[in-house]
């Protein structure tokens, strides 16, 4: 009895152990029933460290879920769990098994980006397109302005830019990610802030939007010249304004059957859904196979998905799980590359506070800037400032692309998500001090949502 009950402990201790073939002879190694294990209570432990940070900073900080969400994917790398138990958070998420969190994670950010799509609305361009265009711009000026500064010194310190990335490319990127707003975070929280119908709320929408257009356009570049030819530039910038224009003529006619076809049921049937799912499926690989990115053949598609019924039945069958139960391996696997404890010097401290200073000051003061001059006052100006600083999801899909693709190294890649965690953290709670607070007591808006005052 004593030498079952030591086996089964013995065997219960070896569960997170790579396992390979069943000969003793073999060399061990991670066999599809290893991964399978792993990934299970990978997602086990993802789901609670998501759910129990996201209600925290919901309860308590009055963020978006999203906010705990990315804070729980680096609370789970190194940078806190791999510090205080390396041993059980590299038993946790070993190496090998990143692949598969990898796909999982690009499944959900892509499904993400596609209900995006579906929400794209053209009327947010029409009705301030004048006053956004001066915003964007100023929002997208100035920060590669910025880059063009702090990029040349970025490029002398050791490890935080590839050694054969060219400046023109490393200026590109630094101002890409300066100039990015995250535009799903910025409409969740306009609609959370019950600003949907103000004119705030319409030009910071419509200048992120362009800031955003502006931020993909630059990083495909980049993506399409960096060290690949320029066959591999014709090919991505060619296939991908190839795609986009023929999702923009013959998109909505070509699918316009799917949405009379939910409008006939009323219902999205499970035949619909495939045909969905593989029209997502092939837009997202076609995106990938040019040397662009899937994430924007995800967004594109989405963008010209009929409306009304079918949208509505789309997200209500898919959100769930791509929000729910996908994305949050996104937040994970950009945690896992996270390694604060590579900034472990003064100087990677310095840089790593003068990219946040200079990305905050670049975007909130030139969109501050531009809206005065456009005629808005001080604290509508200040309101749209914070706004519009704040990155989110869509800064840390832009870095992860950039470590992906060997444009930037881990210390810089710690930098940023830094960078993108502080904006998005503060973007609500400085929205409400400079703005906000004032307009409710002023009946301008009306009562902010429970927590807002925190």
């Amino acid at each position: 009895m004593s030498d079952i009950l030591a086996s089964t402990l013995a065997t219960l201790a070896d569960v997170l152990s790579p396992h390979g073939p069943a000969t003793p002879v073999a060399a061990h190694s991670y066999a599809p029933g290893d991964f399978s294990v792993h990934f299970f209570l990978q997602l086990t432990v993802i789901l609670l460290a998501c759910r129990v940070v996201g209600w925290l900073g919901q309860k308590f900080l009055a963020q978006p879920q999203v906010v705990g969400e990315m804070i729980a994917g680096v609370l789970l790398g190194p940078s806190l769990l791999g510090l205080v138990f390396p041993d059980f958070q590299l038993a946790l998420f070993p190496k090998e098994t990143k692949n598969v969190l990898y796909v999982g994670s690009q499944l959900g950010v892509g499904l993400y980006m596609f209900l995006v799509g579906t929400t794209f609305k053209v009327e947010h361009f029409r009705s301030k397109a004048r006053s956004a265009f001066s915003v964007s711009l100023a929002g997208i000026v100035t920060p590669f302005l910025v880059a063009v500064a702090i990029t040349p010194f970025l490029l002398k310190v050791p490890g935080l830019f590839a050694p054969t990335i060219s400046v023109a490319n490393a200026t590109l990127f630094m101002g890409a990610c300066i100039a990015l707003t995250a535009f799903p975070m910025l409409a969740r929280i306009i609609n959370e802030r019950g600003l949907q119908n103000t004119s705030l709320g319409a030009l910071s929408l419509t200048a992120g939007a362009f800031d955003d257009a502006c931020s993909w356009c630059v990083l495909a570049i980049v993506l399409a010249t960096f060290g690949g030819g320029p066959g591999v530039a014709v090919l991505a910038i060619g296939g991908g304004v190839i795609y986009a224009l023929f999702l923009t003529v013959f998109g909505r006619k070509l699918l316009a059957p799917l949405g009379r076809m939910v409008d006939k049921a009323g219902e999205m049937t499970p035949t619909v859904m495939a045909i969905t799912l593989m029209l997502f499926c092939l837009s997202a690989f076609l995106m990938d196979a040019v040397g662009i990115h899937a994430i924007f053949g995800g967004f594109m598609l989405g963008a010209v998905m009929p409306r009304g019924l079918f949208v509505e039945e789309l997200k209500k069958k898919v959100e769930p799980i791509a929000v729910v139960l996908l994305l949050p391996m996104f937040f994970t696997y950009s945690g896992l590359n996270t390694r604060m404890d590579m900034v472990n010097s003064p100087q990677l401290l310095l840089i790593a506070l003068g990219v946040l200073v200079a990305s905050i000051v670049a975007k909130w003061g030139s969109c501050y800037v531009a809206a005065r001059v456009t005629g808005e006052n001080h604290s509508t100006a200040m309101g749209i400032g914070a706004l519009m600083n704040s990155r989110g999801l869509m800064e840390l899909i832009i870095i992860n692309i950039g470590l992906q693709k060997g444009i930037i190294g881990p210390p810089l890649f710690a930098m940023l998500v830094l960078m993108a965690i502080v904006t998005t953290v503060m973007a609500t709670p400085l929205f409400e001090a400079v703005y906000g607070r004032k307009a409710r007591e002023s009946g301008e808006l009306g009562a902010a949502p429970s927590g807002a005052a925190a």
